[in-house]
């Protein structure tokens, strides 16, 4: 199975329940949080939460809250036993759907992540992090352009600051548009970034050039670079992770090869 770490990471980075901010915390302290959240400001399905007895919000926060910390042990099936207990109390948190198309993702049940992850934009629309989700899943299936699109939605809602997630999602646009044979603007975005970026696209960027010229050696040198300077792995993971799902680079558990991917 491949690694999409992505998923997994933008889970963690924004909390689906929106206003509410507190779905992932556990027992007295999320039901506190979030009978402080004013009410004219929330959506109708956090509304609904919020007319829970208390009893039953603690025990929906614990059992999503547990199964979050499942999730980052990859204790996937686990996880998905968590998020019934959650859903049988209350059925209506796009994180529930959120987090179980992960789970999907990681099974690689991508039909059935897609459908969870829309459900969960119904419940928290325009929520970026779920769209990315949804970017992803047609970025692994290969329905390119739907890909593009979206990720150049999600693009235009990052926070400035959010420079690594930003780049990585630029890469993917790129790639999805060598997909689409759009070769003059996969040239200009390859040359977007140079090496004083704060990131791996420049590298990962002329790899990808190398790989489509079918120079395998010439791109194993540009990733090679990009791991000399980028020598934390978890920088370098969801980078790597995108050129195999993309099939340039051949999974450790098969699937697409390069010569495939052309």
């Amino acid at each position: 199975m491949k690694r999409l770490s992505l998923f997994a990471f933008l889970l963690s980075l924004t909390s689906v329940i929106a206003e509410d901010k507190s779905a992932t915390k556990s027992g007295s302290d999320s039901a506190a949080q979030t009978e402080q959240a004013p009410t004219q400001d929330l959506l109708p399905n956090q509304k609904a939460f919020l007319n829970l007895a208390e009893e039953r919000r603690k025990d929906f926060a614990k059992h999503l809250y547990e199964a979050n910390r499942l999730f980052q042990q990859k204790r996937i099936f686990e996880t998905m036993e968590q998020l019934q207990k959650a859903d049988a109390i209350f059925k209506e948190s796009p994180e529930i759907y959120n987090l179980r198309g992960t789970c999907f993702v990681e099974i690689r049940a991508f039909d059935k992540a897609l459908q969870d992850f829309l459900s969960a934009l119904e419940l928290s629309k325009g929520n970026p992090s779920i769209r990315f989700n949804i970017a992803e899943v047609y970025f692994v299936t290969h329905e390119w352009q739907k890909a593009a699109d979206m990720f150049e939605s999600v693009l235009k809602d990052l926070p400035v600051q959010g420079i690594a997630l930003s780049r990585l999602i630029e890469f993917k646009i790129m790639l999805c548009k060598n997909k689409l044979g759009k070769k003059d603007e996969v040239l200009i975005l390859s040359e977007k970034y140079d090496f004083l970026d704060d990131s791996p696209y420049y590298y990962y960027a002329k790899a990808a050039l190398e790989y489509e010229a079918n120079n395998l050696v010439k791109a194993e040198e540009w990733l090679a670079t990009a791991s000399r300077i980028f020598q934390d792995p978890n920088i370098l993971a969801p980078w790597q992770d995108t050129l195999v799902e993309y099939g340039y680079i051949k999974s450790f558990y098969g699937g697409v090869d390069q010569a495939e991917a052309q």
